[in-house]
């Protein structure tokens, strides 16, 4: 009899071969087509489960799920800092856009961030030093799991010089820039908006200085924004409106974009419909580079994990390869460590690393008398189908293990919790001392992790403070060596969502690459632009 997992796979493969049958050249991402034209109305679908929750609206510092939100944050208050690439995503880099430039002194724990001069929110006040000092004062306090870790000194960690506002560390911080990208450091709300309206209104129609301003928001449902004509770059943005709409899921999202109801589809992960996209002339089909793997987080805190042997298990029981080539037909390559090939600082392996080997878990299970787990995940395509191989696979060699999956918000309560045993989730960022990076994953202080191991932490701690590159890179390699020898978490592939756009869209991020900064990449809204 064929295994749960064989069976499972034959079902994905007889959907990869019924989608396939549209026939037609693969599509691909596509640069900008012809000068950009200004106007039009642009339609553009999150899925419900990550993006398109907004529960706690979107102001920067009370907005709880503000890293999903890029869309909504970038095109209300573009950033201070923005991660851009060349077409096919190669050469990524950080640049100032509302911020004239950066310096670092004193070794790395001094920064000093210009803003750029004769800039207005969208109500018409100074987008200065002291708006951005206000902001980042109350960042650094907010419940947003995007909030900045800044290690900053007791007293005048955040001043104002000028028109630069300055950061005092108590130790360096050389990410701190590359970090600022996924961080609601980087969205910076009218003080003098947030003063007049009040908290409770001003999350549902925040004030910024980005490319498009509120018209009307309903939580976790519809956001329509209108072209800000105070926006800092002439000409910019070239959208008249732009509407972020939730989607239930991927084949509703597809089908919307081909019926002409919406125009850009952000994160489809449904393998067999981005094969079958890729096979239709009306779309434009963008995949992004990986640069967070999925990883199997392991509690060490609490029992079954807080032994050894039983992470071991976990290991030797994962079959990456079933995985990658019956699920996903090898479109994900397979991870070893926190950071994709997308990003920066990657290896394609580790030295010693553990990987399947069926006889030694079974070996293992029967030394620990038996062993079950709980094994959660986010309610999303790629997660979903990975946590039922899991399943299967893990039972294979005796793991009893049951399986669930949640909505964000419930997903961070879990975490919250203390209480979980294992989670699939992402780990791993552009760069990894920035987002959901290595840190967020595994460092002890952090709520999001199942590990506390003071040599890690320190480990991590010196690799974010490091300025020289090389350095920087050694010391992730060693922290991607310890977690694989303390079997802390086996890592799965590495993932990176795909963009739909509908024929005569174009603009950065949309139907050109971007390395994600957490999960879906940040989009460049003042600069995407439809065909009239």
């Amino acid at each position: 009899m064929r295994t749960r997992l064989q069976q499972l796979i034959a079902c994905v493969g007889v959907i990869l071969v019924v989608a396939a049958c549209g026939g037609g050249p693969a599509g691909t991402s596509a640069g900008p087509a012809g000068p950009p034209q200004q106007g039009g109305s642009l339609t553009t679908l999150v899925t419900s489960g990550f993006a398109g929750s907004w529960p706690s609206g979107l102001d920067p510092a009370t907005n709880t799920t503000g890293g999903a939100n890029l869309s909504h944050m970038n095109a209300i208050f573009s950033g201070l800092f923005k991660l851009v690439a060349d077409d096919d995503g190669g050469n990524a880099r950080v640049e100032p856009e509302l911020a004239s430039g950066y310096e670092f002194e004193d070794g790395g724990k001094t920064v000093k961030v210009s803003i750029r001069e004769g800039i207005e929110f969208s109500d018409g006040t100074p987008f200065d030093a002291e708006a951005v000092a206000f902001n980042w004062e109350r960042a650094v306090d907010s419940s947003c799991t995007c909030a900045p870790r800044w290690p900053l000194v007791e007293e005048g960690g955040i001043t104002v010089e000028g028109n630069t506002v300055v950061l005092k560390f108590t130790q360096p911080y050389a990410a701190v820039i590359n970090s600022m990208v996924v961080s609601n450091a980087n969205w910076i709300a009218s003080p003098t908006a947030l003063e007049k309206m009040g908290e409770e209104k001003f999350k549902m129609k925040p004030v910024g200085a980005g490319p498009f301003k509120v018209v009307s928001n309903r939580l976790s449902s519809e956001l329509r924004l209108t072209r800000n004509e105070n926006y800092h770059k002439q000409g910019r943005p070239y959208l008249d409106e732009l509407i972020i709409k939730s989607v239930g899921g991927d084949q509703p999202a597809y089908q919307a974009v081909l019926a002409g109801q919406a125009q850009v589809f952000e994160g489809m992960v449904t393998t067999p419909l981005i094969d079958q996209a890729q096979g239709n002339p009306q779309v434009t089909v963008t995949p992004q580079p990986p640069t967070s793997p999925y990883v199997i987080q392991l509690n060490t805190k609490k029992a079954p994990f807080d032994e050894q042997k039983a992470r071991e298990a976990i290991y030797y029981a994962t079959d990456v390869e079933a995985i990658r080539k019956g699920l996903f037909g090898n479109r994900y390559p397979a991870a070893q460590t926190f950071t994709g090939p997308g990003g920066m600082f990657h290896d394609d392996t580790v030295p010693g690393y553990r990987t399947y080997d069926p006889e030694k878990a079974r070996q293992l299970v029967k030394e620990l008398g038996g062993l079950t787990v709980h094994l959660g995940t986010i309610k999303q395509y790629v997660a979903e189908q990975i946590n039922t191989a899991l399943q299967s696979q893990w039972e294979e060699v005796g793991i009893k293990t049951t399986i669930d999956s949640h909505e964000l918000n419930s997903l961070i309560g879990n975490f919250n919790s203390g209480e979980w045993e294992a989670m699939l989730q992402t780990a791993g960022a552009w760069d990894p001392a920035a987002g959901v990076g290595v840190g967020f994953r595994f460092d002890s202080e952090a709520p999001f992790s199942g590990v506390a191991d003071p040599e890690l932490d320190t480990l991590l701690d010196d690799a974010a403070a490091t300025i020289e590159p090389q350095e920087r890179d050694e010391l992730y390699a060693e922290a991607g060596k310890l977690i694989s020898d303390k079997a802390y978490a086996p890592f799965i592939l590495a993932f990176a969502p795909t963009n739909i756009a509908a024929e005569g869209v174009h603009g950065p991020g949309v139907t050109t690459k971007i390395p994600p900064v957490l999960v879906n990449t940040g989009i460049q809204w003042d600069e995407v632009w439809m065909s009239q």
